[in-house]
């Protein structure tokens, strides 16, 4: 299980455990945040095809799916 401050999220890069679409790195460009301010969800961008996606900040926790850097 990967460790994580969700406030520090913001332009961290993640590796996709297993990738699809060759879509293999994955940088954070975006969170949404409630009133409090506690984060609820993170933009992940694959960075080859530049397609983003929204994701529940915490499936980042997994990893089995998510490595965090580029590795």
């Amino acid at each position: 299980m990967n460790r994580i401050n969700p406030s520090k999220l913001l332009l961290s890069k993640w590796t996709a455990a297993h990738p699809q679409n060759r879509e293999k790195h994955f940088l954070v460009t975006e969170l949404l945040r409630d009133d409090e301010g506690t984060v609820l969800k993170v933009e992940l961008q694959a960075v080859l095809t530049k397609r983003s996606e929204w994701y529940d900040w915490q499936v980042l926790k997994n990893s089995d799916s998510w490595k965090l850097g580029w590795n």
